[in-house]
């Protein structure tokens, strides 16, 4: 009993979605105040607003002993995020409850809790504060904080005035060495340039190391593989699976592949609609399975419903989740495009011979500078094996290593 430092039972969050006529969204208090004026004169009706509860967790339950590493996993959508929020006291629970022994570190959306018109300097005490630590307890790790940052030169700069890079690593320097006793992280190895987040890895497998209870979210499973000794996977807003951390990825594994080939959405309004990921052959015949010397198509749908400057569409295919490439819809286009309100279709076509054996994932992300619309992991899968008779009579089909097979081109000449 005394070992546990989170135990959560039955817990559940609830939100209500509106519908119809009227759009849910950010209002200045001018709109907020004229609201409150005519609404007595305002009649409700069915037609003009619709409101739907919508459980983005219900019934969860599970226990994180003292010291552990768990991986929080699951699709988009499956309600990790917002499971951290109510764990971070950031939200409450619409039912159920959870129990934390310990002082509470949280790294959800970057730079939360963070004040704009304050310092680096001023920003590192404040969040220790707000952790209960003693302002020596800071003092003997600012120092190391700035430096993992690498924002000397900037540490009495307001950081409203910092560029995203170096927000991110001072909100994950402050975040992983103030040294809570249990610390939420939702993310952190997907932002920052590739040297950042070996950096952030290396510093999660020392939290890890150091005995502090850690719940991470994260979709590399490479990353969660390594870090977290038990795994939590949740499934619509539900516990699916916990224990020990490969039977966790195992089942997160088998959720994806219910997807394998095509994945329709519904359209639910709004800006941005993705509508389906087709994985397709040269033929254009939707399949799952592929042989190496096949072309391979993905084809993503999706709707503007507002005019989009310099949009553009990401995709990023994983074998065994790990990322094997990433991919831009306008990548070979000088300048962004301004996209119209209409449906569109953007097709990536993967060349024959290029993808290794192995078990495929898709993941979509669009958005416009500084706004992200969509990104969907693991939404379509599929499978690419060797089965032409010419590459196993040359013996060679299991030796290859790496992720893809290289589209180089040799020559070969007698010189002697």
């Amino acid at each position: 009993m005394n070992d546990v430092a989170l135990r959560v039972e039955g817990l559940g969050k609830r939100f209500r979605m509106q519908t119809g006529a009227r759009k849910a969204g950010y209002s200045t208090m001018r709109d907020a105040i004229a609201n409150a004026v005519m609404a007595p004169f305002r009649r409700s009706t069915s037609s003009v607003q619709d409101e739907r509860d919508h459980w983005a967790l219900k019934d969860v339950s599970f226990e994180v002993k003292q010291g552990e590493v768990v991986g929080l996993i699951g699709r988009n959508g499956a309600g990790k995020s917002t499971l951290l929020k109510v764990l971070s006291r950031i939200t409450e629970p619409t039912e159920g409850h959870a129990e934390i022994r310990g002082r509470v570190g949280s790294l959800l959306e970057v730079g939360t809790g963070f004040h704009p018109e304050l310092t680096g300097r001023e920003n590192v005490f404040l969040n220790g504060a707000i952790l209960g630590m003693r302002r020596s307890e800071i003092t003997s790790k600012f120092d190391e904080i700035i430096a993992f940052a690498e924002i000397e030169k900037f540490v009495d700069t307001p950081v409203k005035f910092y560029s995203s890079g170096m927000f991110v690593r001072l909100a994950f320097a402050v975040a992983a060495h103030l040294e809570p006793e249990i610390l939420f992280v939702d993310e952190v190895l997907a932002v920052g340039d590739s040297a950042f987040q070996k950096k952030c890895l290396g510093k999660m497998q020392d939290v890890a190391k150091s005995g502090r209870t850690v719940v991470l979210v994260s979709h590399n499973m490479g990353a969660i593989a390594e870090l977290c000794t038990h795994g939590v996977l949740l499934d619509g807003g539900r516990v699916a699976l916990t224990g020990l951390v490969g039977p966790a990825i195992e089942g997160y594994g088998k959720l994806l592949g219910a997807n394998k080939g095509v994945f329709e959405l519904e359209d639910r309004g709004g800006r941005f609609a993705l509508l389906s990921v087709a994985v397709a052959n040269k033929k254009g015949e939707t399949a799952a399975n592929f042989d190496i010397h096949d072309e391979v198509q993905v084809a993503v749908t999706y709707r503007l419903r507002e005019p989009a400057e310099g949009m553009d569409l990401a995709l990023t295919l994983s074998r065994n989740f790990m990322p094997v490439f990433n991919t831009h819809d306008t990548d070979h286009l000088s300048t962004m495009p301004r996209r119209e309100p209409g449906v569109f279709c953007s097709t990536m076509r993967i060349p024959p011979s290029f993808l290794k054996a192995g078990h495929y994932s898709v993941r979509i992300a669009s958005g416009i500078p500084a706004e992200l619309f969509a990104d969907y992991d693991g939404i379509a899968e599929f499978d690419v094996e060797e089965l032409s008779e010419d590459t196993k009579s040359k013996g060679y089909q299991q030796a290859r290593l790496g992720h893809v097979i290289a589209p180089v081109t040799w020559s070969t000449e007698q010189v002697g």
